[in-house]
């Protein structure tokens, strides 16, 4: 059965102001299709610039996590969160940053089973206790990260990932947010 063919569940307004176009145009010039998040985000288009401008400084600017790590932090988070949009979209980033389609969903599915080095282990647990167990995150979590060699940097640009997605991940629940169907058919074949 495949999945419903909305984007989100209110309707989307049709007219896009210039600037936010330009970035539409833009991922259709690079995917080939507008990511529904940033149409479903269209509904209040102040609110899409500041959603852009944080993903686009906590996924893609400089930081002492590599852009595979950020992805794999987005998918454990949801994968926590059971956030049917970010899991699609952010497990197929996994795939195609790693070059392991295998990688990708079982970083979907269970982190645990999946072959990671010992850092990435310690970012992910954290990732998933902050997310599931907020409450109990304590000094000894984070001194375990420095002992995998992350600094305090480090620690908070994980954190801000961590409740980004966290956040993000509400909204596609709250909005039944669809990933587009293009997502499912990416980057399945080793790179």
């Amino acid at each position: 059965m495949p999945q419903p063919d909305h984007i989100f569940a209110f309707d989307i307004p049709q007219e896009t102001d210039e600037d936010i176009q330009v970035v539409y145009d833009k991922c259709v010039d690079k995917f080939g299709f507008i990511p529904n998040v940033l149409q479903a985000y269209k509904f209040n288009p102040n609110k899409l610039r500041h959603f852009m401008a944080m993903y686009n400084e906590l996924m893609l600017a400089p930081s002492g996590l590599s852009k595979l790590e950020r992805e794999m932090v987005a998918v454990v988070v949801s994968s926590a969160n059971r956030c049917y949009y970010c899991l699609v979209a952010h497990g197929q980033a996994v795939r195609q940053l790693s070059g392991d389609p295998e990688l990708g969903e079982m970083m979907v599915m269970n982190y645990r089973v999946a072959p990671l080095s010992e850092r990435q282990r310690g970012l992910l647990d954290y990732a998933w206790k902050l997310t599931v167990t907020p409450h109990l995150v304590v000094d000894a979590d984070r001194e375990e990260l420095r002992r995998l060699g992350l600094d305090d940097s480090q620690i908070f640009d994980l954190c801000d990932t961590v409740a980004f997605f966290n956040m993000s991940n509400r909204m596609a629940i709250g909005t039944d947010m669809m990933p587009n169907k293009e997502y499912h058919g990416l980057n399945r074949t080793p790179g």
